[in-house]
């Protein structure tokens, strides 16, 4: 199995952008971010106000954005990708976070995963997958759905680490958890740990047709 790699820059406002391009190399993520298949940029909106260290901040999107296109991802394989929040509207949070004017600038889709979308049941999405889930078949006994655009896409996170009121902690993996659970995802909190590990396989197999 190969193993995680995390890289770590310290950055500025002069070089932002230049930076992340750097970031996501330094992670090797061409190795693992297939160009021919659609990229979804999972955007986190934590709350409404302007908090840079609360959801995706702009120039977090853009330098992510300006990168692939940088190294050849086709931007007409890439969107901005939202959940319905328990918090606040995507619409208006979008708004408030310059991120639908990143979007609009580079000229991307913006997929708001509850409006138009096919959602289908995770043990099609998984097949017998799911009967190793450690936590997610008690929290969810008649099962959950999970957006089919997932199934063969790849998937960038673009959280903020910050705390959380109950998970203690919150990051990249805690921002699958509002694509691929419903708005009632909020029975997970106290077997966050099992979910992320449920979490973790159902991204593993459905993202399988696309890495490389």
């Amino acid at each position: 199995m190969a193993k995680s790699k995390v890289a770590i820059l310290k950055t500025k406002p002069a070089t932002v952008l230049e930076d992340y391009h750097r970031l996501l190399n330094l992670a090797d993520y061409q190795s693992v971010v297939a160009k021919d298949a659609d990229t979804a940029l999972k955007i986190n909106i934590s709350w409404h106000f302007f908090y840079p260290g609360s959801s995706t901040t702009p120039w977090q999107l853009d330098g992510v954005i300006s990168a692939m296109k940088t190294d050849g991802y086709d931007p007409r394989l890439i969107h901005g990708c939202h959940n319905r929040t328990v918090v606040i509207d995507a619409h208006f949070g979008e708004r408030e976070n310059k991120q639908i004017n990143v979007v609009e600038a580079h000229g991307l889709r913006n997929v708001h995963l509850y409006e138009g979308e096919e959602w289908i049941d995770v043990r099609d999405a998984v097949g017998d997958l799911a009967k190793k889930f450690v936590c997610l078949n008690e929290v969810y006994p008649n099962g959950f759905m999970i957006p089919k655009r997932f199934i063969g896409e790849n998937i960038i996170h673009l959280p903020t680490v910050k705390t959380h009121v109950f998970t203690t902690t919150t990051g990249a993996m805690k921002n699958a958890f509002g694509g691929l659970l419903n708005e009632h995802r909020h029975w997970t909190h106290p077997v966050i740990h099992e979910t992320l590990v449920d979490l973790l396989m159902i991204q593993k197999r459905s993202t399988a047709a696309c890495s490389r």
